[in-house]
């Protein structure tokens, strides 16, 4: 049974308690853990690149000069792409680079690096909070007293927990998403992986299965 350190509002240590089987004591599987992350940075890209062909460069295209009795190689137009300042052959184009990967790989890429913070007890627990107002000194207050400040940090929220977003997601280092969007790049990514109580509940329902 895999296990995380509870925390409270004010980052001291209060217990432990179990985190579900189904999502952190599996096999770490390698393989889907790099189809995940290689998959979200393609889709990451933005596919903008452009290059000029010879029909787009903007150069006259009379031929340069006369086809014989130069002594010269012959030549078309200045736009031609062994000049210089010419079109350029092959070059890139914008293109979509994003893609799927089947759901049986990404719940197996996810439940892989959620198990592997595990087994190197990255994972931590914090009991639920209330905060009526954004209060992002009291959240760093908590980071210092779990000893996480100054280091890659994910922190998971349930879905009605807009406050405590705010609150965090300025903090340098810190990344926060909710429950339901958890993905094997982002865990990758953090040192540690910060659950609340109903984020690690909500996890469990979405992915669990």
């Amino acid at each position: 049974m895999a296990t995380a350190n509870l925390y409270n509002k004010a980052g001291e240590s209060i217990g432990s308690v179990d985190l579900p089987e189904v999502l952190f004591a599996q096999q770490v599987h390698k393989q889907s853990l790099y189809e995940a992350v290689r998959c979200y940075m393609a889709n990451q890209r933005l596919g903008t690149h452009d290059t000029q062909t010879r029909s787009e460069v903007a150069y006259s295209s009379k031929k340069l000069y006369r086809q014989k009795g130069t002594g010269r190689a012959r030549a078309g137009s200045a736009r031609s792409p062994v000049r210089v300042g010419g079109g350029r052959s092959f070059g890139p184009h914008p293109r979509d680079y994003s893609y799927k990967l089947p759901k049986k790989i990404k719940r197996l890429a996810l439940r892989s690096a959620l198990s592997d913070r595990a087994n190197n007890a990255r994972v931590a627990v914090v009991e639920n909070l209330e905060m009526t107002a954004p209060k992002t000194s009291e959240m760093v207050g908590m980071l210092k007293g779990m000893a996480l400040e100054g280091r890659h940090t994910l922190f998971v929220l349930p879905h009605n927990s807009e406050t405590l977003f705010m609150s965090l997601r300025n903090i340098k280092g810190v990344r926060v998403l909710r429950h339901s969007d958890l993905n094997a790049y982002t865990i990758l990514w953090a040192d540690n992986v910060v659950f609340t109580q109903d984020a690690l509940n909500g996890a469990e329902e979405v992915f669990g299965s």
